[in-house]
């Protein structure tokens, strides 16, 4: 039997800059960083965008690793992948920690907060 040995994920520096060079992006990753796991659903009205966009940029992140997805029925959950190195996640940290206050984080962050139909409550209905 083969044994399985744990590999840290290859994340590039360039990718996860790249990634945060991007404002939709970033705005994602902050507000990901921020509350954990989100759906679809809540990143479109935290951010004001349509569904193509977001998918579009989603879909960029996964591809990079940064980010992972689950299905829960029709309704897609994103969260920052698990296995990000430590390094990823501090940069993550520090760079909510800078702009958490500032626009237009803040005001995603306000703008999620109000959503009156977030997931528990039949999501996106």
């Amino acid at each position: 039997m083969k044994k399985h040995i744990f590999t840290p994920m290859k994340l590039h520096a360039e990718m996860l800059f790249s990634a945060m060079s991007h404002q939709l992006r970033l705005r994602v990753l902050m507000l990901l960083q921020r509350e954990g796991e989100l759906c679809v659903c809540e990143l479109m009205h935290a951010l004001n965008v349509s569904q193509p966009m977001i998918s579009r940029h989603l879909a960029h992140l996964r591809e990079w690793n940064i980010v992972s997805d689950r299905r829960q029925g029709q309704w897609v959950y994103y969260r920052l992948h698990d296995d990000l190195p430590g390094w990823a996640g501090d940069v993550l940290t520090a760079s909510l920690a800078g702009v958490s206050d500032n626009a237009p984080y803040a005001r995603d962050h306000v703008s999620l907060a109000s959503m009156s139909n977030r997931p528990g409550s039949a999501c996106c209905a």
